[in-house]
């Protein structure tokens, strides 16, 4: 196959990266016969800002991550400039190896958001306004369709051969292209957006278009303080899985995610689980912080508020990472006293008006900043040292009411990557303290 009579080099590179992932047609595999076709898609990531490098595509691993309990099978994804031309090459190039295409991004309201244009211009078929879509954008905005702005209302658009997912968190509605051969599916790039249409709308369409299974069952277990390298190991060592429970996992700022699943959802399927999940934690317990979708953070806002206790935090090193994870937790104002925020521990201790027989250190931190909010606990973090051989560390400070303990963490990583790690470890470490001092029985 030759490229480049047939694509731009702006989309050349991507296009020809993604055939790595293509490979050879499902009905060709062995096992696979062509009354068992499977349905192939390809992702198509639009953003200008994703090529630049401001920021990564998740999009890519939740739509597979989602899809393929399904039975769908992705066969390549690429990302493309939010260009009406590029995002047609890519179409083309995406028909010729899938039954669906899924487009992110680009359906606002901006004259930036082209998506819409470029799938009409592709697949000859316009678009026109929803009566419903409208109505519900009219609610939204609590005014008449009548008065709706004109961007706004483009949103509202949906094809003319085809349909449309709701969009219970934004405006921008999803659109749903119907070819004889191709079915091409758009969905608004926000994340918050993005994955509650896959959920609620997306996946019960392709149940009815493409006859995909329902999902089977699975399990998430959250890790902290090992590597994904170390948790493979033990689970090879100590649990070996059956052949038909398949693993996927992923890794960000020192927290693992494992997800076990099977095929199918029966009573028996579940247990089987729970089994594995049981001696997962038999070994490797006190580094799982959650079996289900709750954030780190949410674990030690629970631990706080089943203590019916406050905390303070100061920050030197971290900057305010902490309190910035922690303010986006739900739960947080039940339980988030106060946070403050400066470049030195000296600095710290002239913002929290420290008096001069406190304790010195990083304990007098804590201490401190619990007074002035007035809080039962502290978290205090010093600035960043370093030790004979150069390693970077933070002295930081836990206070619980049983009392005040502080620790050296070490510094891994670049300056954003280290922050990150850095804040996962206070985490931990707070979380370890709270679970070793359980609340008192009433």
């Amino acid at each position: 196959m030759h490229l480049n009579g047939l694509l731009s080099p702006t989309v050349l590179f991507l296009c020809t990266a993604a055939i790595l992932y293509v490979g050879a047609n499902p009905s060709d595999k062995p096992g696979i016969t062509s009354e068992a076709k499977v349905t192939r898609y390809i992702i198509i990531v639009t953003g200008g800002e994703l090529l630049a490098g401001a920021y990564a595509d998740g999009h890519t691993f939740f739509l597979t991550k989602t899809l393929t309990p399904l039975g769908l099978n992705c066969v390549g994804s690429m990302c493309v400039n939010d260009k009406e031309a590029d995002i047609q090459e890519a179409l083309g190039f995406a028909a010729a190896k899938a039954d669906l295409i899924i487009v992110t991004g680009g359906l606002g309201p901006t004259a930036n958001d082209v998506t819409r244009q470029a799938l009409c211009g592709f697949t000859k078929i316009p678009l026109e306004e929803h009566p419903d879509a409208l109505r519900e954008m009219a609610r939204r905005f609590g005014t008449s369709p009548a008065k709706l702005r004109e961007n706004l209302r483009r949103q509202a658009q949906a094809p003319t051969r085809g349909t449309y997912l709701k969009n219970r968190n934004g405006t921008a509605i999803g659109l749903v292209f119907e070819q004889p051969q191709t079915t091409i599916v758009a969905l608004p790039g926000p994340p918050h957006e993005l994955q509650p249409m896959v959920a609620d709308e997306l996946i019960p369409y392709l149940s009815r278009r493409f006859g995909t299974r329902k999902p089977g069952c699975s399990i998430t277990l959250r890790f902290v303080g090992l590597g994904q390298s170390q948790i493979d190991q033990t689970l090879k060592e100590h649990v070996p899985l059956p052949a038909d429970v398949t693993t996927s996992s992923s890794f960000e700022g020192g927290r693992v995610d494992f997800t076990f699943s099977l095929p199918d959802d029966t009573p028996k399927d579940r247990a089987r689980l729970e089994e594995i999940k049981q001696k997962i934690a038999a070994d490797l317990g006190e580094h799982i912080y959650a079996y289900d979708q709750t954030t780190l953070e949410e674990c030690v806002i629970r631990q706080l508020a089943e203590r019916d206790e406050t905390i303070a935090l100061a920050e030197a090193a971290t900057g305010g990472s902490l309190a910035a994870a922690l303010t986006a937790a739900d739960g947080a104002g039940r339980v988030l006293a106060g946070a403050y925020v400066a470049p030195t521990e000296e600095a710290l201790g002239r913002l929290l008006g420290r008096s001069q027989n406190a304790p010195a250190g990083i304990e007098g931190i804590a201490d401190a900043a619990a007074d002035k909010a007035k809080s039962e606990c502290a978290v205090a973090v010093g600035q960043v040292r370093q030790n004979g051989t150069g390693a970077g560390y933070v002295e930081v400070a836990f206070k619980l009411p049983e009392g005040t303990k502080s620790r050296q963490l070490p510094l891994q990583g670049a300056a954003q990557s280290a922050r990150e790690r850095l804040v996962t470890q206070l985490l931990d470490q707070l979380r370890r303290d709270l679970a070793s001092h359980p609340t008192p029985a009433l």
